[in-house]
């Protein structure tokens, strides 16, 4: 099995969770942005983007489907909930939230406010987007209230999907929008020892 990683980029999650899960694994670590900085990498993704996962026949890019893969394909144990548990669907819902409601607003925050020439930036974008972000960041504080993961005292994936995002935004100074909660979580997550190995592979 072999993942496509650049530093800090989405791919952190997957790396996250094979450490998690102790599974071997080779590395690939391609500079970012891979369509400017690495062209060969077209060659094995056409999209160009991270992660991407080749696992014999099996090859994927999306980041959250990645992680789903790799519990069911691997045993996640107690890093996943299973359809008879009755927090399945809530489960479910905030592996997905780490990227549909968190990550993707805040890539295309960074794509119109700093990534694009300037020219072609569109701060109103961002401006407006941000307002979303600080939405979303109050859902995920609601439901911390009284937790110490998202599943309670479980951790699971979906704080792996939302704690990738929670990185975002303390890289790129959204981390000004946390609640305590959301401070005191996101340092938790900080703290485990399979997050600090993944943050250390470059």
């Amino acid at each position: 099995m072999k993942l496509y990683h650049s530093v800090d980029t989405r791919s952190l999650r997957c790396v996250w969770l094979l450490e998690e899960l102790g599974v071997s694994y080779d590395l690939d670590v391609v500079p970012f942005p891979p369509r400017v900085k690495a062209p060969e990498f077209l060659a094995v993704n056409p999209l160009g983007t991270l992660p991407y996962l080749v696992d014999g026949d099996t090859k994927m890019s999306e980041s959250v489907a990645i992680l789903e893969y790799l519990l069911n394909r691997y045993d996640g144990g107690e890093l996943r909930l299973t359809p008879d548990e009755a927090d399945y669907g809530s489960w479910l819902n905030w592996m997905h939230f780490g990227e549909a409601s968190l990550a993707n607003i805040q890539a295309t925050i960074l794509r119109y406010t700093l990534f694009l020439p300037k020219p072609q930036r569109l701060p109103v974008v961002g401006e407006d987007l941000s307002v979303f972000l600080q939405e979303r960041l109050k859902v995920l504080d609601a439901g911390l209230q009284g937790k110490t993961y998202l599943c309670g005292e479980r951790f699971t994936a979906a704080d792996i999907s939302v704690g990738y995002a929670l990185l975002l935004s303390s890289l790129f100074g959204y981390q000004k929008y946390f609640t305590p909660a959301i401070t005191v979580y996101f340092d938790r997550l900080q703290s485990r020892a399979a997050y600090q190995a993944a943050r250390a592979k470059s």
